[in-house]
């Protein structure tokens, strides 16, 4: 990737650093959101989300962390003398997470998932909303079927996003009504991530309420097993899904 696409690294990056930096993330619609600060890809376990720490309860044998940033997640496994690889789009990010004490990261896009080599996994974790790198219901059903070719029986996705719908701004209502109108699902966002000169390249980046992820899974060997609300729920709609594999 070239260093100046790379903008999610270089937020990450700075903060290694101990520089502040944080997420801007610009909509196709013009629409400005700056994510809280990089600590957040940092933190350590007693600092993580109630949701979270109770999610990661169910994280067992050979575990892969899908857009692992800076490694929070690969680290707290690892201290439990669990494997776990971790991959990222981002060249910085896997740099970082490297510099951490990662011992198994890769830069790898989630399309390439199919390609990766060295075994099965008994969990697959996607924290920090990344549930919606899955981009829209056509890839995310093209890559869930990947995911069921490199993992065992009775595997688990553990898998964070956000109920797209729980809002009071009238902007991300029209933009879901857009959304529609072209055919896409309302939670599907068309964005990027930028961070002083640096941007990504737009891609879709997907929101789904807990009826449209069950819609979702079907016919793909994966069922949701339970929800786990985030204890800010009421306010940003944040959960995590449990997902078994299934016979087909």
């Amino acid at each position: 990737m070239d260093s100046l696409k790379d903008a999610h690294g270089q937020v990450i990056l700075k903060y290694y650093n101990k520089e502040r930096s944080f997420d801007v993330v610009e909509r196709e619609d013009g629409y400005i959101n700056v994510d809280e600060g990089a600590d957040l890809y940092f933190a350590e376990y007693k600092d993580w989300y109630k949701h979270e720490k109770e999610a990661i309860k169910y994280a067992k044998g050979r575990c892969l962390d899908i857009g692992c940033a800076a490694g929070r997640v690969l680290l707290y496994l690892q201290k439990k003398g669990m494997y776990a690889l971790g991959i990222d789009s981002s060249p910085l990010a896997v740099k970082v997470c490297k510099f951490r004490g990662v011992k198994h990261v890769r830069v790898m896009d989630i399309s390439d998932i199919g390609s990766l080599r060295g075994g099965k996994f008994n969990t697959i974790i996607m924290f920090g909303r990344n549930f919606g790198l899955f981009g829209s219901m056509k890839k995310a059903k093209i890559l869930l079927k990947k995911l069921y070719k490199i993992t065992f029986p009775k595997a688990l996705i553990i898998a964070e996003t956000r109920e797209p719908y729980i809002t009071d701004n009238p902007v991300h209502f029209k933009y879901h009504n857009w959304n529609r109108k072209r055919g896409r699902m309302p939670g599907q966002l068309r964005m990027r991530v930028r961070f002083m000169q640096y941007s990504t390249p737009w891609y879709d980046y997907l929101y789904v309420s807990k009826e449209e992820m069950k819609n979702l899974l079907k016919g793909t060997g994966w069922k949701v097993e339970r929800f786990i609300n985030s204890d800010k729920y009421k306010e940003n709609g944040l959960y995590i899904a449990i997902i078994r594999k299934i016979k087909k």
